[in-house]
């Protein structure tokens, strides 16, 4: 069974999100969504629960989905999973530069390879982060969001 991990904090869980799992889900025959639970660097997160429960009712209809929470190195989630491959999307140039590096260290140190995807041109822009300060100054983000 191939099994792959998409993994990230998706606070918020984004369009570009939704379309990096959509075009991976064939690749696969289980593609668990890791949803980070401690991120040192962001501090202010929401609850994992919450963004875990969006996401499950998101594709509920997906058998081959899962959506987990975890902690820790995403090659030792992957490696606790029997997952093969991390699979990450990739924006921009600096996105590509700090997945290969990573990528790098999760073949090396976890025997787990790492499947980048492109995000598709319109969805470039939109990253969480922008979101999050996009909505702290009462804008209405609900577009970049999945229905």
């Amino acid at each position: 069974m191939k099994t792959g991990i998409f993994v990230g904090t998706f606070d918020p869980f984004t369009i570009g999100h939704d379309s990096i799992v959509r075009r991976a889900l064939p690749l696969f025959d289980r593609l668990i969504i890791g949803v980070v639970g401690d991120n040192v660097h962001k501090p202010n997160m929401s609850p994992a629960e919450t963004r875990m429960e969006a996401i499950r009712n998101l594709y509920k209809d997906f058998p081959a989905i899962e959506v987990k929470v975890y902690f820790g190195l995403a090659m030792d989630f992957a490696r606790n999973e029997g997952a093969q491959f991390i699979v990450k999307g990739v924006r921009s140039v600096s996105d590509f530069e700090y997945e290969q590096w990573q990528a790098d260290f999760n073949r090396r140190l976890g025997g787990i390879e790492t499947i980048l995807l492109y995000t598709e041109p319109e969805l470039a822009s939109i990253s969480s982060s922008a979101l999050r300060e996009l909505s702290h100054f009462g804008v209405d983000v609900s577009q970049f969001l999945p229905k």
